[in-house]
């Protein structure tokens, strides 16, 4: 098989596509998650959710926004918050929102909730969660969710079916309820409220 020249493999990667019935292009390169297209995990979670047009809304791990973006699309009066550990996909997610003239969204590197201030509330918050994390680092995404999620609001998460039970376990006890919204065998979506 040839080699493909490098100065190829550095250009950036377009995927144009539809999502809740909204055309979007977003640019992307190798060394993000799912470069070449949206994953199937964050088309379920797309298809699932349930937002409200002036909801405040945080997208926790965004990647290059194939989660907030649409949502921001949704809630035009709302605002999105976007953040990643990984400065190129924060890089990405604002090139995607100026791409896709989006003016509702914000991007900033943070190590999970290290950088949102703390009187800082969301009336939902999504998560693609990544399967190879640890379970304490689980456990403090989920406690800093919860002290972020303002009364009544909405965590929603998709990941591998393999984590289902301790998602539904964590969740129960830390927020006291768990719904799963969808199962298609490799991943699954589940929420939880902040009663």
């Amino acid at each position: 098989m040839p080699r493909i020249p490098i100065e190829n493999l550095k250009k950036d990667i377009i995927i144009n596509t539809n999502l809740r019935g909204v055309p979007f292009a977003f640019k992307t390169t190798w060394g993000l998650f799912s470069p070449e297209k949206i994953d199937e995990g964050t088309l379920m979670l797309l298809e699932t959710i349930n937002v409200k047009d002036g909801d405040n809304i945080l997208d926790l791990g965004c990647g290059y926004g194939a989660l907030g973006l649409p949502l921001a699309k949704l809630t035009p009066k709302g605002t999105i918050t976007m953040v990643d550990k990984d400065f190129v996909a924060v890089e990405y997610a604002q090139k995607n929102a100026l791409l896709n003239n989006i003016t509702n969204s914000e991007s900033y590197l943070s190590n999970g909730f290290d950088q949102i201030p703390k009187d800082k509330f969301f009336q939902t918050i999504v998560s693609n969660l990544p399967a190879k994390i640890s379970k304490e680092f689980f456990w403090i995404l989920f406690e800093e969710a919860k002290q972020h999620l303002a009364p009544g609001g909405e965590f929603y998460v998709v990941t591998i079916s393999g984590l289902g039970r301790f998602i539904e376990r964590n969740f129960k006890t830390i927020f006291g309820n768990y719904e799963m919204l969808a199962n298609k065998g490799t991943y699954f979506v589940a929420k939880t409220v902040n009663n």
